[in-house]
């Protein structure tokens, strides 16, 4: 693992990775706030998974969590969105698929199928380095994210529930197998075989649980959010929860877009939600 940069913050620290990934077969960077408290115990780690476009530092940049990351003593890491200069030439000819448009899943098509393994990577690799690295307890670890970082988030919570006990969204894609983003990635990166589809999307996944986080779930949506309705679709999330049992907040914002400037006016009510229950 190698220190690319640090930086000081809100008493903490700012720093950015890079490391040799045997999942992704290539190296990937990922960012990483330690909060000042981790100077004298271990602390609760929380993931961020960011959206389409993204990277391992849009996030600690844009979103302002280090001061609330601060305030409650929990780490912050942000890994990329995909593999990098993977060589294969459809993987950057769009902006919403391929590098940049991981999609928090393993696919089994090819050419992707031996790079594009962003949730072994996040699972299997990053979590278990974060933890042997860092004084971080890792009983307490929650995950969240943005977009497709949101449904990344969800969908890697119910399918390792072992791994994450906190899960929150900003304007997840809700529904990834009945929306264009979704049915473009996931096609190409699953198949035709829409069954597999449903393993990576979390309003179908949660229709086979029951209540499988009893704390709860918080999403926030803008109502602005131009990619709302043909997109996102969190009224599907919604009501699989509603069937399944599911606590869920989901918070509707009149005058908020899909960018950075709404997911930073609602971060500090994210962080106390994680640290709420990280904490016990």
């Amino acid at each position: 693992m190698e220190l690319l940069a640090g930086h000081a913050c809100f008493g903490g620290r700012q720093a950015f990775y890079r490391h040799a990934s045997e999942e992704i077969g290539s190296p990937m960077r990922f960012s990483v706030y330690c909060p000042p408290q981790q100077a004298q115990q271990p602390v609760p780690v929380l993931f961020y998974l960011a959206g389409l476009t993204c990277t391992e530092e849009t996030f600690m940049i844009k979103a302002g969590a280090q001061r609330y990351a601060a305030e409650h003593g929990i780490m912050l890491v942000a890994p990329d969105t995909s593999p990098r200069d993977t060589g294969i030439a459809d993987a950057v000819q769009d902006w919403d698929f391929g590098e940049g448009a991981g999609f928090y899943l393993d696919a089994t098509e090819e050419p992707y199928r031996a790079r594009f393994r962003m949730e072994s990577y996040l699972v299997r690799e990053l979590v278990p380095l974060v933890l042997s690295h860092f004084a971080v307890l890792p009983e307490r670890v929650g995950v969240f994210g943005h977009s497709m970082g949101g449904h990344g988030a969800l969908v890697m919570a119910l399918r390792h529930p072992q791994v994450f006990r906190s899960v929150s969204a900003f304007a997840p894609i809700a529904a990834p197998s009945a929306c264009p983003w979704g049915e473009k990635a996931f096609s190409r990166y699953l198949g035709r075989n829409r069954d597999a589809w449903l393993q990576y999307d979390a309003s179908e996944l949660m229709k086979k649980r029951r209540t499988p986080f009893p704390d709860g779930i918080w999403i926030d949506q803008g109502l602005e959010d131009k990619f709302l309705h043909a997109q996102l679709k969190p009224e599907s999330f919604e009501a699989a929860c509603a069937e399944a049992a599911q606590p869920l907040t989901l918070r509707r914002h009149p005058g908020y877009d899909h960018g950075y400037y709404f997911i930073s006016s609602f971060m500090a009510d994210h962080l106390a939600f994680h640290a709420r229950i990280l904490s016990r």
